[in-house]
């Protein structure tokens, strides 16, 4: 006798259906799990054995075969445990058939609890598209499997919670999707910090367009403090940047039932230690890295030179095309990475470059070593250059508190609302043709660019990079097109030269 129950796995992002077939036959007592089964998968064997005595179930002592189709795409994780055990309480007549339009997930303990389980959303998603219409895994995991709406979700705490919802004699409550709401906890303020208007000033900009920024400055000048306030200005989340976002933490392990959807943009900060496919993403069973838990939110990365070269090469292609595709013998996987690059850096190696006095101790040389193990592409990528001034005493002593981060907030979110009307995308992300429909130059803006086009010695990508910041000044502005102040403050960010230390 041969039963079926549904189930699904994970690959990359992507969810897909998986059907568990489950053969009772003759024979010396066994039992195997094929279908390109990982180790874990595997392990299910001896805690879906367990589980079932520890309910007051009898094993069967026979010959079983659990097959995962399809056979021929890897399987991994525990998430198999409760779809295979329920397969073999079907063949052995202790449960009627659930149908094909009821789904299973979760983790076993060897007492019959069901455990989280990583991807809930993802595969929720495939539920939906491979026509499931109930779909059942462990209770922490339901809240986030519910926010893929069109499926039913149930919310599973053990096995015998489950058989008794099944027969009929005591159903569990679907699971609601949770609201929209922010996160608990409040990020720094710009309120604390004193001084450094034109910082805040860049700052807003590349927060309300996405824009990509490069803070240079000496130790002390607030490069970090200023970086730390910047998650309490950026934009609200839209829905799907809500799913897409959650979809890749859920991944990795990173939601609970206490946060189990991100509402809140991710500001990821990895170590200079952080090794080339830790920030790209990969492993046998490739997993996202650093830039795809940073998408639709920011990667900062402090002391930008400390990073090895080709950790910082990684990120040439995903800022360009705001995904990443990680290749391996057994295939490639794409992983979103639509993030805002934050960096900041000393001048030099000992931080005091140009300071007054005669506190750098470093030669030319080794400054220009320094800067140069930024390489010219990843800077040509990089929108804002800005320079962050030490404070003086009178600054700091005398200078009241700056504008709170609630209302710098509201003229970002303003100003992403009209870009996402406009042209339905950050400025930052703007394609040539909507450079060409919504940052076009009249005669007096064209003039400026020229003549900056020759002074600065502007490549054809930060050409379009002035462009899509101007743009968002201008929308920071409330202003329909591009006047010569917008260029000119957008130009702006682009004349401190650091490879000349200018």
């Amino acid at each position: 006798m041969v039963s079926k129950v549904r189930s699904l796995g994970l690959s990359g992002l992507g969810g897909f259906g998986v059907s568990v077939e489950c053969f009772l036959s003759g024979g010396l007592p066994a039992f195997e799990v094929v279908g390109l089964p990982d180790t874990a998968v595997k392990e299910a064997r001896d805690r879906v054995r367990a589980a079932m005595k520890n309910c007051g179930m009898n094993f069967p002592v026979s010959r079983l075969t659990v097959n995962l189709a399809p056979a021929d795409k890897k399987k991994a994780g525990t998430v198999y445990d409760l779809p295979v055990l329920l397969s073999i309480l079907l063949v052995s007549g202790y449960l009627r058939d659930p149908g094909t339009e009821r789904a299973f997930l979760g983790e076993l303990s060897l007492t019959g609890e069901l455990r989280p389980i990583r991807g809930a959303l993802s595969m929720a998603l495939a539920a939906r598209r491979e026509g499931v219409r109930e779909l059942y895994l462990p209770a922490e995991n339901a809240p986030e499997a519910a926010f893929a709406e069109e499926v039913t979700v149930y919310g599973v705490r053990n096995l015998p919670e489950l058989l008794a919802h099944l027969s009929g004699e005591a159903p569990i409550a679907p699971a609601r999707p949770p609201a929209l709401t922010a996160a608990s906890g409040e990020a720094p303020d710009f309120a604390d910090v004193k001084g450094q208007e034109n910082v805040k000033r860049a700052l807003e900009i590349a927060a309300a367009g996405g824009h990509n920024i490069l803070l240079v400055g000496p130790p002390g000048s607030g490069k970090s403090m200023l970086t730390k306030r910047l998650p309490s200005i950026l934009p609200d989340m839209s829905r799907d940047e809500v799913m897409e976002t959650t979809e890749v933490w859920s991944v990795m392990g990173l939601t609970d039932s206490r946060n189990p959807i991100v509402t809140r943009r991710p500001f990821r900060s990895p170590h200079h230690t952080v090794s080339a496919v830790a920030l790209a993403g990969g492993g046998a069973n490739p997993r996202p890295g650093e830039i795809s838990l940073a998408h639709n939110g920011v990667l900062f990365f402090f002391f930008l030179p400390e990073f090895r070269r080709d950790v910082l090469e990684v990120m040439r292609q995903p800022l360009e095309d705001g995904v990443v595709t990680v290749s391996r013998a057994a295939g490639s996987v794409r992983f979103p990475a639509d993030f805002m690059l934050v960096c900041a850096m000393n001048p030099c190696p000992c931080g005091w470059h140009g300071q007054p006095g005669d506190r750098c101790r470093c030669t030319p040389a080794q400054v220009q070593r320094y800067r140069s193990r930024i390489s010219g592409p990843l800077l040509d990528r990089i929108d804002m250059i800005v320079e962050v001034p030490a404070l003086d005493f009178e600054a700091l002593s005398t200078r009241p508190a700056g504008e709170r981060s609630a209302d710098i907030r509201g003229r970002v979110n303003a100003a992403r609302a009209r870009q996402t009307a406009r042209q339905g995308c950050p400025s930052a992300r703007m394609d040539s043709r909507a450079l060409q429909r919504w940052c076009a130059l009249d005669e007096s803006c064209r003039e400026l660019m020229r003549q900056a086009f020759d002074a600065i010695g502007l490549t054809g990508r930060s050409y379009d990079r002035i462009l899509r910041v101007a743009r968002t000044i201008a929308d920071l502005d409330g202003a329909d097109t591009l006047m010569p102040q917008h260029l000119a403050e957008a130009i702006q960010y682009r004349t401190f030269r650091l490879e000349d230390g200018e």
